[in-house]
C-alpha cells in the first residue's frame, strides 16, 4: 500500500493512508492470528528491495490497497500475483478507480473520509476483514489471475538459506519508517516542529523519491520558524523546490504547502511577487482539489491583492469578485458534508466549523460567522489551533478596515 497522505487523482480526493493501516488492516491481521508487517517497514535504500519481495514471495498472506491507484501497490500485487496462486487480499476505498486488468478480482471496499476512518466503519472494516482473512488462509481458492487463467504454471520457490538471511539481517535494524513517521507526526503535534524535521529527514533519507516526506520536512521548517522566520520559510521553500524544479506540479499537497510559505513570506516582506506566487499555487491547488483550507487561503490571498496598488481597475474587482465566489463555493461544499451521516466521525469536524465561521464573516453574514465559530469552540481546540482561527480572523477584519 501507499503510506501517508496521497492524492487520488481520479476523484481530486486526498486519502491519509496511514490512517487506514492503524484502523483496519493492522488490527484485522493480528486479530486474525498474523505478524503484521507494512512494507515501508521493511524498506532498503537500494534500487531494488530484496527483502521486499523475499516478502511477497514467502508470506503465508499479502493485503495490497491500490486505493489512490496508487502505482507501486499495484506493481507489488502484480508481482505477488505472479508468484503466489493464493492468500492475496485486494481492497480499495470505495470511491477509487480499478484497474481493468483486475476488475474482475474480488476486492474489500472502505470508506475513507480523508483524514481519518470513522469509528463505525473501522469496527466494521476491521470485523470483515478478519473474516475474510480466515476464509482466504482456510480454503486457499486461486486468487491470482495468472494462476486461475494459465493451468499448469508452477510457483517459484525462495531458497530457504535465502529467505532466513534476509529475516536475520530484518531483525538486525531498528523498527523502520513507520516508526520515524509516527514519531514525527507526534512532536508535530505537540508543535515541535524542529525535532519533527529530524525524524522527517531520517525518513526521506531511508526512502529515496517519497513525496509525503519531502511536504512534511518543508511543513516542518517553515513552522518551526528557525534559526528566523524568514530563514526558515527561504530554507522550506528549497526542501519542497525539490518536488517540482520546473514549477509544474500538479501534486496539491505540494501545491497547498507552496502556497502556504509563498503566503508567509509576503506577510512577512509586503513583496507583492511572493502574493502573486501564493495565488498562482493556491488557485491550481483548488481547482485540483477544492479543499476547503487551500481554497480559504486562496480567497484572503486573492482580497489582498485587491488591496495592493495594482493600475488595472478591472483587475482588482475580478480579485474581489473571484475571492467571494472561492469562499461561496466553500460553504456549498462543506455545507453537503455537515449533512452526511459520516459527518460526526469526521476529525477535522472543528477545522470545518472554523472555516465556516470564517467565510461568512468575509462575506460579511455575521450572524452565521458566531454560530460556527461557537461551534468551533464547542470542538475543544487547542490553544495553537485558537491562535490560527483567531490570525485568520484578525486578517479578514483588517481587510474590511482598510
Amino acid at each position: 500500500m501507499g503510506f501517508g497522505k496521497k492524492t487520488d487523482y481520479a476523484s481530486g480526493r486526498t486519502l491519509d493512508l496511514d490512517m487506514t493501516y492503524k484502523n483496519i488492516i493492522k488490527p484485522a491481521v493480528i486479530e486474525a492470528g498474523f505478524e503484521c508487517v507494512r512494507a515501508d517497514e521493511i524498506q532498503d535504500s537500494g534500487l531494488i528491495d530484496k527483502s521486499m519481495y523475499a516478502l511477497l514471495i514467502q508470506s503465508d498472506l499479502v493485503v495490497a490497497d491500490i486505493s489512490t491507484y496508487n502505482p507501486n501497490a499495484i506493481y507489488e500485487l502484480g508481482v505477488r500475483h505472479a508468484v503466489r496462486p493464493f492468500s492475496t487480499i485486494i481492497m480499495k476505498e470505495e470511491k477509487g478507480k480499478i484497474p481493468f486488468d483486475i476488475d474482475h478480482s474480488r476486492i474489500f471496499q472502505y470508506t475513507h473520509l480523508e483524514e481519518d476512518i470513522g469509528a463505525t466503519e473501522a469496527e466494521r472494516c476491521q470485523k470483515d476483514l478478519i473474516s475474510l482473512i480466515n476464509e482466504v488462509s482456510k480454503n486457499q481458492a486461486t486468487d491470482s489471475p495468472l494462476y486461475e487463467f494459465i493451468k499448469g504454471v508452477n510457483p517459484p520457490k525462495l531458497p530457504k538459506e535465502e529467505y532466513h538471511s534476509i529475516i536475520a539481517e530484518l531483525a538486525e535494524r531498528e523498527k523502520h519508517i513507520f516508526a520515524l513517521v509516527e514519531r514525527a507526526k507526534e512532536l508535530m503535534e505537540e508543535s515541535n516542529f524542529s525535532e519533527a524535521v529530524k525524524f522527517w529527514n531520517k525518513a526521506s533519507e531511508r526512502v529515496e523519491n517519497e513525496p509525503f516526506f519531502v511536504q512534511q520536512k518543508a511543513l516542518c521548517i517553515y513552522k518551526s520558524k528557525l534559526p528566523s522566520e524568514k530563514t526558515a520559510l527561504m530554507d522550506a521553500l528549497s526542501v519542497i523546490n525539490e518536488l517540482e524544479p520546473d514549477g509544474s506540479t500538479t501534486d496539491p499537497e505540494t501545491l497547498g504547502i507552496t502556497g502556504a510559505i509563498y503566503k508567509r513570506l509576503w506577510l512577512l516582506d509586503k513583496d507583492i511577487e511572493q502574493l502573486k506566487r501564493a495565488i498562482k499555487y493556491y488557485g491550481k491547488c483548488f481547482k485540483i482539489r477544492e479543499d476547503y483550507y487551500t481554497g480559504e487561503n486562496y480567497a484572503q490571498c486573492l482580497e489582498f491583492m485587491s488591496k495592493e496598488e495594482i493600475p488595472d481597475n478591472e483587475e482588482k474587482i475580478y480579485f474581489k469578485i473571484e475571492a467571494k465566489r472561492t469562499r461561496e463555493k466553500i460553504i456549498t461544499i462543506l455545507s453537503d458534508s455537515i449533512l452526511e451521516d459520516s459527518f460526526d466521525t469526521r476529525v477535522d469536524k472543528k477545522w470545518i466549523y472554523a472555516t465556516m465561521s470564517n467565510c461568512f464573516l468575509a462575506l460579511e453574514n455575521y450572524e452565521k460567522a458566531k454560530e460556527y465559530e461557537k461551534l468551533f469552540q464547542t470542538e475543544e481546540p487547542l490553544d495553537w489551533e485558537l491562535e490560527t482561527f483567531s490570525e485568520s480572523k484578525k486578517q479578514i477584519n483588517n481587510l474590511k478596515t482598510n
